[in-house]
């Protein structure tokens, strides 16, 4: 994809870390300037949810993009990592695009499995995000700023859950080996590409090949959505983290008796669960926990 049509449509966004990505793979600390390329990831809105865990998703979502506006460098970009609906409903894509065409910087979206149910969702999000890929099939590249982003999809419903396959798995091997092992990638998915919690679908089950074909770069980032939470991992030079959402959060893996889904939290403290994150590429990288309880 180039530049121009990159940011030139709309997408979504989501929730988590904020941090700057320099072309040495590296991650620093380091303030925002004028003059440094960044991006946002917001993740797991869930336009649509009505429940205990959030009785006010659209709030949490205005209060997202209110924040990103707010931030002293705007950035390159916006990414919303996916489930920007709850259900799929063309009243929820209308509500959330109504919401998340108030950013102020361009908005890239890719869907997640909330997005993609029944055989109107996957066209009900084209619609509403003007998805666009020289693939045909949802997932993109394009190289901005010193790095290589790549948009993957992985999320379908039953066995497309949490899977590449074969196809996109083909193209994203051909993507990549155009560029050089020193090129900085960031990577952006819905659903983790390694394993968090197998048991609770929070893996991409071919993830591991395409793990594989990040391994011969000095630098490779990875950044999901779906689990509501952030989770840090690393695998040589390739680094992952997955993000917080807008709307509500899921428990812990491993926690006694849990399971996925919508976790109602102690009154008060539901804003210090949900955030964003910002990625400023610079000298070098650092990256932070912005909760909407932090402004």
């Amino acid at each position: 994809m180039k530049r121009a049509s990159f940011l030139g449509h709309i997408a979504w966004t989501g929730a988590g870390i904020a941090f700057v990505l320099g072309a040495d793979g590296l991650v620093h600390a380091a303030d925002a300037s004028p003059g440094q390329f960044s991006f946002v990831q917001i993740s797991d809105s869930h336009i649509g949810y009505a429940g205990p865990a959030n009785t006010d998703v659209r709030a949490t979502l205005e209060q997202t993009v209110e924040a990103i506006n707010a931030l002293p460098v705007q950035p390159a970009f916006v990414i919303h990592t996916g489930d920007v609906t709850h259900v799929s409903k063309m009243t929820e894509f209308d509500d959330a695009r109504t919401i998340l065409s108030r950013l102020r910087a361009p908005l890239l979206a890719i869907p997640g499995e909330h997005d993609v149910i029944g055989a109107q969702g996957l066209p009900r999000f084209a619609a509403a995000f003007g998805r666009r890929d020289a693939a045909g099939r949802g997932w993109s590249s394009w190289d901005q700023g010193g790095i290589h982003f790549v948009a993957l999809i992985n999320v379908g419903e039953g066995e497309t859950m949490g899977v590449l396959g074969s196809e996109q798995l083909a193209w994203l091997e051909k993507d990549l080996a155009a560029r050089t092992a020193d090129t900085p990638i960031v990577i952006f998915g819905h659903v983790p590409l390694f394993a968090v919690a197998p048991e609770w679908g929070w893996t991409t089950a071919d993830g591991t090949k395409a793990i594989a074909l990040l391994r011969r770069f000095s630098s490779a980032t990875v950044l999901n959505g779906h689990i509501h939470q952030i989770v840090e991992h690393q695998d040589g030079a390739i680094r992952f983290a997955t993000a917080r959402a807008t709307a509500f959060p899921q428990a812990a893996p491993g926690t006694p008796g849990a399971k996925p889904g919508p976790l109602a939290v102690a009154p008060g403290s539901l804003l210090g669960v949900l955030g964003y994150r910002t990625v400023e590429v610079a000298a070098g990288a650092s990256w932070q926990d912005i909760s909407l309880a932090q402004g």
